[in-house]
């Protein structure tokens, strides 16, 4: 596990904008892009349980957005009407493309996030929800499992770098209400039940942000330590005065009509998805996806760098403490430190403060401190992946990927 690991984050966009002219229609394509900007890895949402744990007829599955144009200016939710298909024939085509471009894929699941949002029915979704929650864990390590052994069965489990049970365990279909250390358990017995079946390939789950105060909840039998440290600061500012994820509080339609939304965008209760499931299947709030949707990604911008100021110390600081503590604890554990996601937080498609001037030290100040810190892996930024903005940006991909494999 010595050998660095740039990582590009390909979500679930790997099997959901596979048509013609989409960033996926060609995963060759895709990874050569990826090893010119300097990745030799890929973190996905593969599917497990939807491919290995379901029942579902998987042969042709379908993909689409969630509903008429709502979401469709939304950072991953932009996704268009897809062709067919073949679930598993899809998922070796992506480790074929990887092993011939030399590069390893990170596996893990998104499907009690969002997942199941972007399929044409609720199939899916109804079939994650009917697990019980106790049993999510170790359901989860069985599909994980059944996925390994059909990607073995075709000699390409060597490309696997480790699997992750589930994305950010905590702000997931897994939690209710136990939080990090409440969660530890039933995680421990689902990387149990995974390293049963598979115990040379490491298994992990990860967490988003890095819970300090709250470390010994992680799983004591977790192979390698992942995180995502998204700082917000000032871009929690605007969350928190907009109360984009606050739903007990009113919205402020007139300041955001004002301080961040295109001419002409409607009310919040006038832009709503048009099945309701879809809501249900996703953790994003509806005024987040709205006010994403209908920003004016100069006004967005803007309202941060007015403020940027304020907050850039504290910023630093949150991130240096937040790697030094995950370094620490990997050490701790004589375990790997990967950081699979970060650096800023979510923000609008089109919108360019992570990308731009701000955004671009940001990153490079993490990966370097990545670097500094031992880790086995980092990304350049969550948002340099073939179906985001930033990877037109190829100079500070192929910069920031060269500087954290020169340790």
């Amino acid at each position: 596990m010595t050998t660095p690991m740039t990582i590009s984050l390909w979500d679930f966009t790997w099997y959901t904008r596979t048509g013609p002219g989409e960033p996926f229609a060609d995963l060759g394509s895709a990874f050569a892009e990826a090893v010119e900007r300097g990745y030799d890895t890929v973190r996905v949402c593969a599917m497990p349980y939807l491919l290995f744990g379901s029942g579902l007829d998987t042969s042709a599955l379908r993909f689409t957005g969630l509903g008429g144009e709502f979401g469709q200016r939304t950072r991953w939710y932009d996704v268009p009407d897809g062709p067919a298909l073949d679930g598993r024939a899809h998922l070796l085509e992506l480790f074929r493309q990887a092993k011939a471009h030399d590069c390893r894929i990170i596996v893990s699941s998104w499907e009690y996030q969002q997942s199941p949002s972007f399929g044409v029915d609720d199939a899916w979704h109804r079939a994650m929800q009917a697990v019980p929650r106790a049993s999510r864990a170790v359901a989860l390590a069985d599909a994980h499992a059944d996925l390994v052994d059909f990607v073995r069965a075709a000699g390409l489990d060597d490309v696997i770098a480790y699997v992750e049970l589930h994305n950010e365990v905590q702000y997931s279909g897994l939690h209710a209400g136990e939080g990090v250390v409440g969660l530890r358990d039933s995680l421990e017995l689902g990387i149990d039940r995974f390293k049963q079946r598979h115990p040379a390939v490491p298994v992990t789950v990860n967490y988003a942000r890095v819970p300090v105060g709250e470390m010994r909840g992680l799983p004591r039998n977790m192979d390698v330590a992942v995180f995502h440290p998204y700082v917000y600061g000032v871009l929690g500012q605007l969350y928190e005065e907009f109360a984009l994820r606050d739903t007990a509080k009113a919205f402020p339609q007139d300041r955001a009509f004002l301080e961040l939304l295109r001419d002409g965008a409607p009310k919040l209760e006038d832009w709503r998805p048009p099945a309701s499931w879809k809501s249900e299947a996703t953790i994003v709030p509806h005024r987040e996806i709205y006010t994403h949707d209908w920003c004016d990604p100069d006004k967005w911008d803007r309202w941060l760098y007015d403020r940027y100021a304020e907050h850039r110390h504290a910023m630093r600081q949150t991130m240096d403490t937040w790697l030094e503590v995950a370094a620490d604890h990997a050490a701790a554990r004589g375990i790997p430190l990967v950081f699979g996601e970060g650096w800023v937080g979510y923000t609008p498609l089109h919108a360019n403060f992570e990308e731009g001037p701000v955004g671009a030290e940001i990153c490079a100040h993490a990966v370097r401190t990545a670097r500094d810190l031992g880790a086995w892996g980092t990304v350049v930024c969550s948002n340099a992946a073939p179906h985001h903005p930033m990877w037109q940006d190829v100079a500070l991909q192929q910069r920031l990927n060269a500087e954290f494999r020169n340790r």
